[in-house]
């Protein structure tokens, strides 16, 4: 299939990485059942692609980051499940010398493999494969929230405003109750400021388990406000915040973060498993 083309999916983003004999192929992609990541592998005789959910994205830029950073003796092979998939990571070597192995196992297609080079003098190809994914991870951030913004600024009715959650909700495909294994916070990313709106306009994300957070610190013709946004996969809700009730709202996470520190540094990441040297 030739790049761009496939049904109803719409290309948001493109990049390429030429490293050694091999070109990558990174494609963001979006279609009714929401956003994804391609990336294809392209060599003079072969042609390899992997789908990662746009939800991983960060996830790759992690393990390429642990890859790049761990002494070659102390790599474990690394599980990562995603949605309906799992991937697997996995460190050899030939006779071109190091390589990084990405696997994609899901049900709906079959088994899929792009080989990743190190590079000759370290670890430079597993770099600048790192560096685009991050680079698309915060591109795919903005055009989310550009792409919601229009239907989420504070306004005389809020769509989905019910009064049993409360003024400023906005309700998504479900709402689920916030489990334990939510409490277990992994990275904080901070995107660009976005253009300045009144006086303040920055932008946050956040990532827990399987879900994601956006911070945006926004304004309009009633004032200042925060708007908290939850993903996981393509459910999305949020809240709006006045800015007169953004100290109580801290004071009040501070104090559930008091109560519970106790069991937050002992929860592990459910996403990410270490694997035996096992031949699979």
């Amino acid at each position: 299939m030739e790049r761009g083309s496939g049904g109803n999916d719409v290309e948001l983003l493109c990049k390429t990485l030429q490293f050694e004999h091999k070109l990558f192929y990174f494609d963001l992609k979006e279609n009714p059942r929401g956003r994804y990541l391609k990336i294809s592998e392209k060599t003079s005789a072969t042609r390899s692609t992997i789908i990662v959910p746009v939800g991983g994205i960060v996830w790759f830029v992690d393990l390429f980051n642990y890859y790049v950073n761990t002494d070659e003796c102390d790599a474990f092979s690394k599980e990562l499940k995603l949605d309906t998939k799992v991937f697997y990571f996995d460190v050899g070597e030939n006779r071109r010398g190091r390589f990084l192995k990405v696997s994609e196992a899901s049900v709906s297609r079959n088994r899929s493999t792009i080989i990743v080079p190190a590079g000759s003098s370290g670890e430079e190809g597993w770099t600048a494969f790192r560096n685009i994914l991050h680079e698309i991870n915060e591109e795919a951030s903005r055009l989310y929230i550009v792409s919601n913004q229009q239907h989420m600024e504070p306004s005389e009715h809020l769509p989905g405003l019910s009064d049993d959650v409360g003024a400023g909700f906005i309700s998504g495909h479900t709402s689920q109750p916030v489990s334990g294994s939510d409490l277990n916070v992994d990275s904080l990313v901070e995107l660009h400021p976005q253009d300045e709106i009144g006086s303040l306009r920055m932008s946050k994300v956040i990532r827990a388990d399987q879900k994601r957070f956006f911070f945006d610190l926004g304004s309009n013709n009633r004032g200042h406000y925060l708007r908290i946004s939850e993903v996981s996969g393509s459910d999305r809700s949020s809240i709006i915040l006045p800015l007169s009730g953004l100290k109580h709202f801290h004071d009040t996470i501070g104090h559930f973060v008091e109560i519970t520190k106790d069991r937050l540094g002992g929860i592990p990441a459910v996403n990410v498993r270490t694997l035996e040297p096992v031949q699979r």
